[in-house]
């Protein structure tokens, strides 16, 4: 299952997020997402966990956690909606 955490720490890791996870089951893969300029963090990222349940445990344990001053925001993360196309000028 893919989670999205929202309002992380600018100074958090990938490793960090993962760590953060680790406790409540397997973590497949876990990844702040940068910005493409200058390659700082965006302060969201995304896990995905192999277990529903183990993720549902980690939404309910994780959600509204305040982690370094900041409360993060764990939910279930939606599918990428199609973007309309740009039309070339």
């Amino acid at each position: 299952m893919n989670l999205y955490v929202s309002n992380l720490s600018y100074q958090a890791t990938d490793a960090d997020l993962k760590e953060m996870f680790d406790p409540f089951g397997v973590v497949s893969s876990a990844k702040i997402v940068s910005d493409r300029y200058t390659g700082s963090s965006r302060g969201f990222g995304f896990v995905e966990m192999v277990s529903e349940d183990e993720a549902k445990k980690a939404i309910s344990a994780l959600n509204n956690k305040v982690l370094e001053g900041r409360p993060i925001g764990v939910s279930v993360a939606r599918e990428k909606s199609a973007r309309p196309n740009k039309k070339a000028w």
